[in-house]
């Protein structure tokens, strides 16, 4: 079976190390992504397991398209029946990659795909083209350089939609960037970590995960992935994976992990998250400013997310990154640091010397991942 997983490009490095810890070694990198071949119960771990990928897709076709005709004449090849179940709708997302590609009538392309699936032979009648419909099958089309790869979406909701997330913090950070942003730092769960400024908790939740062994999308609801509504899908193996990746969580951890914040409010949104996420009791929380924080151990893993164009408590944001850089050096001198940062942040401010500088983005803000090694 062939299946592709999406990303940020800049992350695409991370989530192949990801699948090849699923022992999937013959990898394809594209754009913003990565096309695998692995049986029906890799897959499924895969959807269970991935920190990093945004979403995951089943290889319907892929084949030549220079224009509708060519196009139309492929989709009859398709036996949608083996795709699609009669009861869920679908809608069709064409995604028109270059010049060549947008030559194609994006409307003449959605209505050649409905087509061929209501011409196909469903035992029932087929399934409904519905947009508007709540959580509908989503049938990708990717055309560039005269070649389109049509997918069927087995995510659902976005795979950074873990299902602990509650409102109440103002810029809180994706999920799967918190986990790249680990895994870029090497963190492991080994040593202890500190995030001093947690705001929602993110990065904190992810590093309870990594630390457990505890898969972050295993709390996600029964026929909450899009792949329980296809042909095909087997419950029965859904379920035994699902149950020995539980089995495989560990019952603590090895190093502790601290996470802190100025505003008690953004406290309390971090525990009522890490609660809903069930690790709560492993992330000793505590509102405390950075510039009042110790080091819990002589060695560890500082991980930050800076903040950019406000005040934070006193002063500016300049005064807040040069006492940065200064408490991380005169405390935290055996530390490894990571500090994800706006590209136009006064980063010349920390005055750290730091042994890598990764190119990342969070949202639309261009960012940078300071890492400093020991």
């Amino acid at each position: 079976m062939q299946w592709m997983a999406t990303c940020p490009h800049e992350t695409v490095d991370v989530l192949a190390c990801e699948l090849q810890s699923l022992g999937i070694e013959q990898q394809n990198k594209f754009y913003r992504g990565i096309m695998f071949d692995c049986d029906l119960e890799t897959a499924y771990r895969a959807h269970l397991l991935l920190r990093t990928a945004s979403r995951i897709q089943r290889v319907v076709g892929k084949f030549d398209v220079s224009d509708l005709v060519t196009l139309q004449a492929a989709l009859k090849k398709i036996i949608w029946p083996d795709w699609l179940r009669t009861h869920h709708a679908f809608t069709v997302r064409p995604t028109l990659a270059d010049q060549s590609a947008q030559k194609l009538d994006e409307n003449a392309i959605v209505t050649s795909v409905v087509q061929s699936i209501q011409k196909s032979a469903f035992e029932k009648s087929p399934p409904k083209f519905d947009p508007e419909a709540d959580n509908p099958i989503t049938i990708i089309l990717f055309i560039r350089d005269g070649t389109c790869v049509l997918g069927i979406d087995t995510a659902g909701r976005a795979l950074h939609k873990r299902g602990w997330r509650t409102s109440g913090h103002p810029a809180v950070l994706k999920e799967t960037l918190a986990a790249s942003i680990l895994m870029l730092a090497g963190y492991t769960g080994h040593e202890p970590l500190v995030d001093p400024m947690c705001g929602s908790g993110t990065i904190a939740i992810e590093a309870a995960y990594i630390a457990l062994n505890k898969a972050p999308l295993i709390h996600r609801g029964k026929d909450d992935f899009a792949l329980e509504h296809l042909a095909g899908f087997d419950r029965p193996l859904w379920r035994r994976v699902g149950d020995q990746l539980r089995a495989q969580k560990k019952s603590g951890l090895s190093a502790p992990i601290y996470a802190s914040d100025i505003k008690s409010d953004y406290v309390d949104v971090a525990r009522a998250c890490a609660l809903r996420a069930r690790v709560e009791k492993y992330i000793n929380f505590s509102v405390t400013a950075f510039q009042d924080l110790e080091p819990p151990a002589p060695r560890g893993l500082l991980i930050a997310n800076l903040p950019y164009g406000e005040r934070i408590g006193a002063g500016t944001i300049d005064q807040l990154y040069k006492e940065v850089g200064q408490i991380i050096k005169q405390r935290f001198s055996l530390w490894r640091v990571a500090l994800l940062v706006p590209s136009q942040a006064p980063i010349h401010l920390l005055a750290l010397n730091t042994t890598k500088e990764i190119s990342l983005r969070n949202g639309a803000l261009p960012v940078k991942l300071l890492i400093l090694e020991r």
